[in-house]
């Protein structure tokens, strides 16, 4: 497939027209993160998407998915969550020819911010954006590299709409599925959430 990819996604659509190619591409996708057991503590199964951002064929076929699914959707802004999220974001937001709004640990951002706080294992965090970043009439995709529990994304998403912006939808490469945070994004904010592919465990 090479570096075409991306290109051959968002000019022919292919991924809409044939679900066993999608499946392959999304197969190709998986295969490409790697798993490092025990880190950052035991028990844990890390999800390492850094062994899929430095293969050139795994990069573009992950950013040629995103856009091909939201090229026609009228997104006016993408926002990526703190720091990987940054990654996929970017080059998603500049592939759709619209800004990227960066979603920031506390104290991270030197404008006039507006701030949300959300619950770890073991107490609280802080995300913010910049005041101007988001206006009422914007249609903002919300972008990070995984979706375990859920709590930053539903940050995000009170941002965006504390600025009066919709949530067309969050895009992730990963879901853990198993730790139920999609399914807790969409019942409590009613925004879907689209994953390339998915884990068993944490």
């Amino acid at each position: 497939m090479g570096m075409e990819t991306l290109g051959v996604l968002k000019l022919k659509g292919l991924y809409k027209r044939s679900a066993k190619f999608y499946n392959c591409l999304m197969s190709i996708i998986k295969s490409k993160i790697r798993t490092i057991q025990d880190w950052p503590k035991p028990g844990i199964m890390f999800r390492d998407i850094t062994s899929l951002l430095i293969d050139p064929e795994g990069l573009a076929l992950t950013i040629g998915t995103f856009v091909a699914r939201y090229q026609n959707a009228g997104i006016t802004k993408v926002a990526g969550i703190e720091a990987r999220g940054f990654i996929t974001g970017a080059a998603v937001a500049f592939q759709l020819n619209v800004g990227f709004v960066p979603v920031r640990k506390k104290g991270k951002l030197p404008g006039e911010t507006i701030s949300e706080e959300y619950a770890l294992e073991y107490g609280t965090d802080m995300v913010e954006i910049h005041k101007d970043a988001i206006t009422p009439n914007d249609n903002v995709l919300i972008m990070d590299d995984l979706i375990a529990t859920g709590g930053t994304l539903g940050a995000a998403i009170k941002l965006v709409r504390k600025l009066g912006g919709k949530v067309h939808e969050a895009a992730m490469i990963i879901d853990l599925p198993d730790l139920g945070g999609s399914k807790k994004i969409t019942s409590e904010f009613g925004v879907n959430v689209y994953s390339i592919c998915e884990f068993e465990g944490h």
